[in-house]
């Protein structure tokens, strides 16, 4: 375009082509390594990069669902309908590759934990387990179902408790965390893109008046 920018109505697209477009410009995106319980008990994982922290007070994270092409609906949704309880993970380098296995479209009722050989922990509050080798879980339960229309679900969840690996912190009496000790991954463009959140440096915030720069 003259103006050196591409131009898009998103309502004129397609799905498609709408969702190549955002996901591919909404980067990093933190993701939501969830574990949940079917009905029955059974376990499952997944991963969901339609997710992030919206409020800290209540604390919610807000987490997106799409339509599943193989199946009416993601597992991950209908398990949290039916117990309103799940666990957050967020996704360290070591265990990216143990992540990608439990994204894999695997029949419904495949404990997906045990497809990818992860070790699990007991949870405090809430009756699903976490992942051991995560440094954060976050454990949730159903605040609101949203249902924009389309094909999407948008999740509200309460955070009532948290895990997180004393090594990561800086100073546990400040709560000073050190992100390089968490070495986590985001998602990025493409089938397969991710990045890490070692590469961080620091602004300090202006008070006003902002000196210009």
């Amino acid at each position: 375009m003259a103006d050196g920018f591409e131009h898009f109505d998103l309502e004129a697209m397609t799905k498609a082509d709408a969702y190549k477009v955002l996901a591919s410009v909404i980067l990093p995106r933190p993701i939501a390594w969830i574990v949940s319980r079917d009905a029955a008990g059974g376990l499952n994982a997944a991963p969901f990069s339609f997710f992030n922290i919206v409020s800290s007070d209540p604390p919610i994270v807000a987490i997106s669902f799409s339509a599943a092409p193989d199946r009416e609906g993601k597992d991950t949704l209908a398990n949290i309908r039916a117990r309103g309880e799940f666990v957050v993970n967020m996704v360290p380098e070591e265990l990216a590759e143990a992540m990608n296995v439990t994204a894999t479209n695997a029949p419904r009722g495949t404990d997906e934990t045990q497809l990818a050989g992860l070790e699990l922990a007991p949870c405090k509050l809430i009756d699903v387990r976490r992942i051991a080798g995560s440094p954060v879980a976050l454990e949730c339960r159903v605040f609101e179902f949203i249902e924009p229309g389309g094909a999407s679900t948008i999740l509200l969840a309460r955070i009532v408790y948290a895990h997180v690996r004393t090594s990561a912190f800086a100073n546990v009496a400040r709560l000073h965390i050190d992100p390089a000790q968490m070495r986590l991954i985001g998602r990025m463009h493409g089938a397969g893109g991710y990045c890490t959140t070692r590469d961080v440096f620091t602004i300090e915030r202006k008070s006003w008046p902002v000196e210009k720069i």
